[in-house]
């Protein structure tokens, strides 16, 4: 597979440097795109012929928060062989399993620790490669914290 295509939508800039550093740290290819918000990140999917491959979510953004993001991603055929995957710093049963409902394909908790998320990013865009090579189940929901 060539070089994964990468979004992420997450309003907080420190959040979203972190997380490309340690994806620039991790044996796996990627190009990164980066949105502040929900509604340029749809923007972008909308004006798009070359679909990321996966697109990383953060639940909690202003304008158009990450739920609001899986509901119209999933509302769209064009968008169906997106992998998406929401996170938080913040874990919460209910909200993880309206996730699973509403089409993400993961759910990964924000860690603080470098070391602990590479191995979460690692181990999160190993199973997009397996999604990409179908070799996972189009329904299988996971979560990693």
């Amino acid at each position: 597979m060539t070089a994964l295509n990468i979004y992420i939508a997450d309003d907080d800039h420190e959040d979203r440097s972190f997380f490309i550093e340690a994806l620039d740290d991790i044996p796996l290819s990627t190009e990164v795109t980066q949105f502040n918000n929900g509604v340029d990140l749809m923007d972008k999917l909308f004006s798009d012929d070359c679909l990321p491959h996966v697109i990383f979510l953060d639940l909690y953004m202003p304008i158009m928060d990450g739920f609001e993001c899986l509901m119209d991603i999933r509302n769209f055929k064009k968008f169906n062989d997106i992998y998406v995957i929401a996170y938080s710093g913040i874990y919460r049963e209910r909200e993880v399993n309206q996730l699973k409902d509403d089409g993400a394909n993961q759910f990964l908790k924000k860690s603080s620790s470098y070391k602990e998320l590479k191995r979460l990013l690692l181990e999160s865009l190993n199973k997009v490669k397996k999604f990409k090579k179908k070799e996972v189940e189009n329904n299988e929901f996971i979560i990693l914290k």
